[in-house]
């Protein structure tokens, strides 16, 4: 009896864990995003754009790897590896479509810490001066990209870990005003890092605490020794590229190719550099010997690895949280989804594989984003036709690049983070939005600039949990009495053969960060109709409720609320008189669904909101101004519904 048991349990076993073939594929289309996009891709229709846009981008990374490299402290040959393999790794296991991945300014600040402290400038004379075996490269070299290499490997692990640890759904803790402030510091840290090649001053390398603060008080220190050649040089290129670039957005919708100014400009200052032999005339910096090829695979060393943890963490965090609003900007201007988890997988692989192949730290870049959103692309094959170039230039057209001045480089470095740093005009918005969101970008900002980016962003996180948790206390649910009579009265008043469809909800908590990405998914739930699961619901399972949304019915299950909208006109109230409290991230969400239902051709109208609110929401979003939909009441609102309908109705007759 026991062995029959025993014989039936492990049948059952196996059966529970025997891997289904489409349990499988499943599987490898979740974490292979590839898999299930390039099988549906259009030749036809999505061809011809992706071309376009991946030889416009393949311009920025060639222009951002070498600029960025250079940030980063490493030779800039490195910086088109990593401009390389990131991008490729990325397109087989992301899910952005419009996210390019390759160096990053941020991630190149952080990791020229470890650089600079590991293998510092003055340590070039202590070693080897001969070539070595690798592409001619100096000994010096190859032990700075060593250690570039070996954080974005740690970083790269780092958030290989945290996929495994599905830390994905932590990232609600990242608000709009943390990041959007922590971007910004982290853009004037590294515009900082460039004045010196801006100004043509030879400086040393400073950081730390208040290292931004030092370095302009050397500067003006030093300020007899600044190189007017450089200086007339780096003005002339940054008001060439604003213009440019302006220009490009002002027509980007009469002309279908964009200048590659930051292609031109390299072309011309390298080609100017030349003929006038500014290197040896004005002493003007240039970037010097990029040899052509790819080197062979080679381990970064594992032996400076807790020296490098530091700087590993923040290329994790920083890199991933820059790069997964980046995608889900994205996801949501082109209606598609994006896995936070699936993307700690690909960022994390797209640090890791790289860091064997002589590759600085990589992440998303908003400017590389930003073009691809003008030029029209698709879907990811963009990025791989860039790769393609990028290709073309390490192996032919890198070596013509000796001549390039830094200051020019520079110049590229600080136009491209115009984005980042226009971010400021978003205090405004803050302002009017909550006050509250307002001091927490003020104050992330501030400890940004004087640490570093991982610090700031850090404290905008315990800052923004800090202030929830104490207003959390003090927020009271009020309670609607009456609402099933309520109900009855407007089904009765509208009970014909063309009836709308009213919803009633109630939200009873505070709306924030914490809990508006759930209130969302709730309620377009509630008005789609889309159950959880193809498994049938019990009677407990269909009355169980979101603790922000309550169903206006005394506590009972409501039948119809749980009926779909009909192909008929649909109306849904919400009743804000429970919203004691909210933040930018709530007044975001309640804006995205009014415009969302509106594109659905569901009407919204929002009862009993306070002042703040409707100046809020108002000031944040585009809102229908040619009707009303803020009520002093549910009652207020229900007579404008009726009221349009009979309109409608008389409409109709009229036309008859």
């Amino acid at each position: 009896m026991t062995g029959a048991k025993r014989k039936k349990r492990s049948v059952l076993w196996g059966k529970m864990h025997t891997p289904h073939r489409e349990d499988i594929k499943q599987w490898c289309k979740r974490r292979l995003p590839i898999l299930e996009w390039a099988p549906q891709y259009n030749l036809k229709e999505n061809l011809l754009p992706d071309t376009v846009s991946g030889i416009m981008l393949a311009v920025q990374q060639v222009a951002q790897g070498l600029s960025f490299a250079m940030l980063s402290s490493v030779h800039p040959v490195f910086g088109l590896y990593g401009s390389l393999f990131p991008a490729i790794i990325y397109a087989i296991f992301g899910m952005g479509r419009h996210v390019a991945t390759g160096t990053f300014a941020l991630t190149s600040l952080i990791s020229a810490n470890a650089v600079e402290r590991l293998v510092p400038q003055s340590s070039r004379n202590l070693t080897t001066q001969s070539n070595s075996s690798v592409l001619g490269l100096s000994e010096f070299e190859l032990q700075r990209i060593g250690v570039a290499a070996a954080v974005s490997f740690l970083g790269g692990v780092i958030q290989l870990v945290m996929f495994v640890l599905q830390l994905g759904s932590a990232t609600f803790l990242l608000t709009e005003p943390v990041i959007s402030a922590m971007t910004t510091g982290a853009a004037t840290h590294v515009v900082t890092s460039q004045v010196k090649y801006l100004l043509g001053i030879k400086m040393p390398y400073i950081s730390g605490p208040l290292g931004f603060f030092y370095i302009y008080a050397y500067v003006f220190e030093n300020i007899k020794s600044v190189q007017l050649e450089a200086l007339l040089l780096s003005l002339l290129s940054i008001i060439v590229l604003v213009l440019v670039k302006e220009l490009n957005e002002q027509f980007k919708r009469k002309i279908k190719v964009v200048l590659p100014v930051d292609l031109v400009l390299i072309i011309a200052a390298s080609f100017a550099c030349y003929c006038t032999n500014m290197e040896n005339t004005y002493g003007l910096e240039v970037v010097g010997h990029i040899p052509n090829g790819i080197p062979p695979p080679r381990a970064p060393p594992m032996n400076i690895l807790s020296a490098v943890l530091t700087e590993a963490f923040g290329v994790a965090l920083v890199g991933y949280v820059a790069s997964l609003a980046l995608a889900q900007g994205s996801a949501k201007k082109f209606k598609y989804s994006v896995d936070d988890n699936q993307e700690f997988l690909a960022h994390g692989l797209s640090n890791v594989i790289p860091s064997f192949l002589f590759c600085i730290p990589s992440a998303a870049a908003m400017g590389r984003t930003a073009g691809l959103y003008s030029t029209g692309a698709k879907t990811q094959v963009a990025c791989l036709i860039s790769c393609m170039f990028v290709l073309i230039v390490i192996y032919a057209i890198g070596p013509l690049l000796y001549w390039l001045p830094m200051c020019v480089l520079a110049s590229i470095i600080v136009v491209g983070l115009k984005g980042m740093l226009i971010q400021f005009r978003d205090l405004k918005k803050y302002w009017n939005v909550d006050k509250i969101d307002w001091g927490i970008w003020i104050s992330t900002y501030i400890f940004t600039i004087c640490f570093a980016a991982n610090v700031g962003l850090l404290f905008g996180v315990i800052c923004t949990i800090a202030i929830v948790l104490g207003r959390f206390p003090r927020a009271k649910t009020l309670s609607i009495i009456d609402m099933k009579e309520m109900e009855l009265k407007v089904k009765t008043e509208m009970h014909d053969e063309t009836s709308q469809q009213i919803k009633i909800i109630s939200i009873n908590n505070p709306l924030v960060f914490l809990n508006a990405k759930k209130f969302s998914a709730d309620l377009m739930k509630i008005i789609l109709k889309e159950s959880d699961s193809n498994q049938p619901l019990d009677d407990v399972s269909k009355c169980e409720q979101n603790t922000l949304l309550s169903s206006l019915s005394n506590g009972n299950c409501n039948e119809e609320a749980s009926q779909p909208c009909s192909s008929e006109k649909c109306s849904l109230v919400l009743n804000c008189s429970g919203l004691t409290f909210y933040d930018y991230t709530g007044v975001s969400t309640l804006v995205e669904l009014y415009l969302d239902c509106k594109s659905r051709s569901v009407d919204v109208f929002l009862a009993n909101c306070t002042a703040s609110l409707i100046k809020a929401m108002t000031y944040y979003g585009d809102l229908d101004t040619e009707k009303p939909i803020f009520f002093d009441s549910v009652p207020a609102a229900i007579s404008i519904i009726q009221s349009n309908k009979n309109l409608s109705k008389a409409s109709d007759n009229s036309e008859v």
